[in-house]
C-alpha cells in the first residue's frame, strides 16, 4: 500500500518542482528560441514567415564559414591531445608524491580555472608580442599554434582535476602487487594504472575538447588574422545582425556541444557502475 504524503510535504514537493521549472526556462528557453529561429523562413528574427532549411544549405555552403570550423577542430584536437597528457602526468605527480610547495602546485594548476578568460586573453597576448625574447625585436605569429598554446593553458587544468579524482579511488596496493610480481614502473603504469583512470582520461578529453571548442574570449586575443575559428567567425556575423543564418551556426555548435557532454557523461556514468 503506497504511504500518503503529508500536507506539508506536498506543498514543499510542488514548489520545488514549480522553482526548477522556472530555473530550466530560464536556462534554456532562449536556445530553444535560437534553434527554432534558425529554421525562419525569414531574413528577421522578429517574425516567423514559416520553415525552412535554406540556411543550413547556405551555412554548409559557406567556404569562409567551413574553413573557420575547421581551424577550430584542428585546435581542439591538438590541444586536447597535449592537455591529456600534461594533465594525466600532473595529475599522478600530484597523488603519488609528496614535496614541498605542493599545496602552492596545485593552486597553481587551479589558477587557470577561476581566472577570468578577459585576463587570460590579455596575458597571452602581452606573452606572445611582448615576452617571449626573439631575436631583432620578432613577435610570435598569431596563428593556430598561439591559440593552440593557449587553450592547452587553460585545458589541461580541467583533465588533472577530473584524472586526479579518480586516482583519489585507486587502490595503491594493486600497484604494489604487480611490482612484487615483477612488473617494473612502466608496466605496473601501462597495466595496473592506466586501466583505471581510463575513463577519465576520456572524460577529461571530451571536456577539454568542447571547451577548446566553445572558446571565444581567450581565441579573440590569440589568432591572427589570417585564422579565424569558429566562435569568432560567428561573432563576426553576429556584429551586422543575427540573421537565421547566425542562429543555424550557432545551433550546429550548440549541436556538437550537447553530442560531447552526453558522451562525457556516459563514460563517467559507466565507470562509476565498473567501480
Amino acid at each position: 500500500m503506497a504511504l500518503r504524503r503529508a500536507p506539508l510535504e506536498y506543498n514543499r514537493m510542488w514548489q520545488m518542482r514549480l522553482w526548477l521549472f522556472a530555473v530550466f526556462f530560464f536556462l534554456y528557453a532562449p536556445l530553444v528560441a535560437l534553434i527554432a529561429f534558425s529554421f525562419n523562413d525569414s531574413k528577421r528574427n522578429t517574425v516567423w514567415r514559416g520553415f525552412t532549411l535554406n540556411y543550413y544549405v547556405k551555412l554548409f555552403n559557406d567556404q569562409d564559414l567551413l574553413i573557420a570550423f575547421a581551424n577550430s577542430l584542428t585546435i581542439a584536437l591538438m590541444a586536447t591531445l597535449i592537455s591529456l597528457v600534461i594533465g594525466a602526468l600532473a595529475a599522478v605527480l600530484l597523488w603519488r608524491y609528496r614535496f614541498m610547495g605542493k599545496l602552492i602546485v596545485e593552486g597553481a594548476f587551479t589558477l587557470p580555472i577561476v581566472v577570468p578568460e578577459i585576463c587570460m586573453g590579455v596575458a597571452m597576448l602581452l606573452f606572445f608580442t611582448k615576452v617571449l625574447p626573439w631575436p631583432n625585436n620578432l613577435i610570435w605569429p598569431l596563428s593556430l599554434g598561439s591559440i593552440t598554446i593557449a587553450h592547452v593553458s587553460f585545458c589541461f587544468p580541467f583533465v588533472a582535476l577530473v584524472v586526479g579524482a579518480r586516482l583519489a579511488s585507486f587502490n595503491k596496493e594493486q600497484e604494489e602487487a604487480a611490482r612484487d610480481l615483477g612488473a617494473n614502473d612502466w608496466q605496473a603504469f601501462r597495466d595496473v594504472l592506466l586501466p583505471h583512470i581510463r575513463p577519465a582520461l576520456i572524460a577529461g578529453g571530451l571536456l577539454a575538447f568542447t571547451l577548446s571548442l566553445d572558446d571565444f574570449v581567450i581565441t579573440f586575443f590569440t589568432s591572427g588574422p589570417d585564422t579565424i575559428t569558429f566562435p569568432v567567425k560567428v561573432y563576426s556575423m553576429l556584429r551586422f545582425s543575427v540573421t537565421p543564418e547566425v542562429n543555424a551556426a550557432s545551433t550546429m555548435l550548440i549541436l556538437i556541444t550537447i553530442v560531447l557532454m552526453a558522451l562525457m557523461m556516459l563514460m563517467q556514468s559507466r565507470a562509476q557502475k565498473k567501480t
